[in-house]
């Protein structure tokens, strides 16, 4: 409370030199109106400004899992897991449901570390959402023969047995290639030709 109010008197001494020197300028009238409305704008962004950081934790001196995070890096200085928690955490500003299993885990361990904060750990655990990944679906082959082109083609083939564009389209079918709707429609039209 004792910085708020000295963050506060400082910034209002700055707003009021500010309203001053703007207030005794040529057209002052049109500069009165003018620095009132910043002097509302400024006192009103200077008096919320100190209450939005306080307002986001009920108890900003108690970090369970910072506390955590240093109790078990005493415990186990060499582990690169616990250091890239640490990590995270300073820089994001909190860490994953897995990660915090993992942390629950590690710190299940040690025997320094207080209950309490264990049941803490694992109630936040418990607070936050599992997210199921939903199951990979079934490989499925990218191209499906037709095998009523293919009873086509082998029917055409019998019959005539050179024949070229039917020869190119048992190649295209025998690729795995698609077939256009256009080249469909002739190998039916070929078909209808031999009845």
């Amino acid at each position: 409370m004792f910085r708020t109010s000295k963050f506060l008197a400082k910034n209002c001494q700055i707003l009021c030199g500010f309203v001053v020197l703007f207030s005794f300028s040529r057209q002052s009238h049109y500069w009165a109106v003018f620095s009132e409305g910043i002097f509302r704008f400024i006192l009103f962004f200077l008096l919320s400004a100190p209450l939005k950081n306080t307002m986001y934790r009920k108890k900003p001196d108690v970090d369970i899992i910072k506390d955590l995070l240093e109790l078990t890096l005493v415990a186990y200085p060499a582990s690169t897991f616990i250091k890239s928690l640490a990590f995270q955490y300073e820089e994001r500003g909190g860490l994953s449901k897995k990660q915090l299993e993992g942390l629950y885990k590690k710190a299940g361990n040690v025997d320094t570390i207080p209950a309490n904060k264990l049941a803490t750990l694992e109630a936040m655990i418990l607070k936050r959402p599992t997210r199921y990944k939903s199951a990979l679906p079934e490989n499925t082959p990218l191209y499906t023969k037709d095998i009523r082109i293919g009873e086509l083609i082998t029917a055409i083939l019998e019959k005539y047995p050179q024949h070229k564009r039917v020869l190119f389209f048992k190649t295209k079918y025998d690729n795995n290639e698609l077939l256009s709707p256009a080249e469909i429609t002739e190998l039916e039209r070929f078909h209808k030709l031999l009845r």
